[in-house]
C-alpha cells in the first residue's frame, strides 16, 4: 500500500464517483465528525457523486439518503439501495431480492437469530436489528473466540457471513457490497463498473470492504484498516495517515486539491 499523498494526479482527473464505507471510515466510533460531513459537502459541490456503501441497517440508510449530501446509499452490505429525490420529496427503494423472496428471507433470518442467540452464551442480536430488512446482525464481540463461534454457527445454517467493526452479519440472497454496487451503478447511473472502474475511488476500513478493495484500482484504506491486516487477503492500494473520519478527510482534501 502507498500513502494517499502519492495518489497520481492523472487518476484524480478521471474520478466521478466516491464510494465509501461509513462505520470507522466516515465516523470515529459511533460519531460522525463535523469535518467529515463538511468533506462530503465539499465533494458534492465539486461535482463528485458520493455514495456510501455500508453494512448499516435500512433505518440508518433512510436517514442518510435524505439528510446527507449523497447521490444514493447502498446498505445492509448490499441488500438494498435507497435514493432520495429532494425536489419531489420521494425516496426510491431498491432491494437485491424481489419482494416475495425478501419476505421469505426476513422470516428465515428471524428464526436463525433465535437459534444462534440461544446456542451461544454471550451472543447478542444487534440493537438495530429492528431496523434491518435484508440482514441478520449480531453485536461484534471483543472476544475473538465468541466472534468465531457466531460466524461458525451462522455458516452451519448456510448463511454467508461477513464482519465489520460493529457487526457480525449473516444474509440470505448471495449479495455483497460489490454485487449491489455493480447493479445499482448500472440501473441508477448508467455506468458499467467493469469498463469504467477508474471513474471510482473506494474508501473503506474493514473485512466487508475486501470485495471493493479487490475490484477498484483506486481503493483506499483509512488507517483503521490496520486492525484487520491479519485477516485481509486483498488489502487496499492506498492508505491514509489518519483513521476513521480523519482519514476520509485526507482523501477528500487530496481529491479537491487536484
Amino acid at each position: 500500500m502507498r500513502p494517499i499523498g502519492q495518489f497520481p494526479r492523472a487518476r484524480r482527473s478521471r474520478l466521478r464517483f466516491v464510494l465509501t464505507d461509513v462505520d470507522d471510515t466516515l465516523t470515529d466510533g459511533p460519531r460522525l465528525p463535523a469535518a467529515t460531513y463538511a468533506a462530503l459537502e465539499r465533494l458534492r459541490d465539486a461535482g463528485l457523486r458520493v455514495i456510501p456503501v455500508t453494512a448499516a441497517p435500512a433505518g440508518w440508510c433512510d436517514l442518510i439518503c435524505r439528510m446527507w449530501p449523497v447521490a444514493a446509499v447502498i446498505g445492509e452490505n448490499g441488500g438494498l439501495c435507497f435514493r432520495h429525490d429532494a425536489g419531489a420529496g420521494v425516496t426510491e427503494r431498491r432491494y437485491w431480492l424481489a419482494e416475495a423472496e425478501r419476505r421469505r428471507a426476513q422470516h428465515d433470518l428471524a428464526a436463525f437469530s433465535g437459534l444462534v442467540a440461544a446456542s451461544i452464551p454471550g451472543c447478542a442480536v444487534s440493537h438495530d436489528q429492528l431496523y434491518r430488512e435484508a440482514t441478520l446482525a449480531f453485536a461484534n464481540p471483543a472476544d475473538p473466540v465468541l466472534r468465531a463461534a457466531i460466524l461458525a454457527r451462522l455458516r452451519a445454517e448456510g448463511l454467508p457471513t461477513t464482519v465489520n467493526s460493529l457487526w457480525v452479519l449473516g444474509c440470505l440472497g448471495g449479495f455483497d457490497k460489490l454485487a449491489m454496487t455493480r447493479r445499482m451503478m448500472s440501473e441508477l447511473f448508467g455506468v458499467d463498473i467493469e469498463q469504467e472502474a477508474e471513474a471510482f475511488i473506494y474508501v473503506g476500513d474493514s473485512l466487508n470492504d475486501e470485495p471493493m478493495f479487490g475490484h477498484f484500482p483506486n481503493s483506499v484504506g483509512v488507517a483503521t484498516v490496520h486492525d484487520y491486516f491479519d485477516r485481509l487477503t486483498t488489502p487496499p492500494k492506498w492508505i491514509t495517515k489518519g483513521g476513521g473520519g480523519a482519514g476520509f478527510v485526507e482523501v477528500a482534501d487530496m481529491l479537491l486539491g487536484a
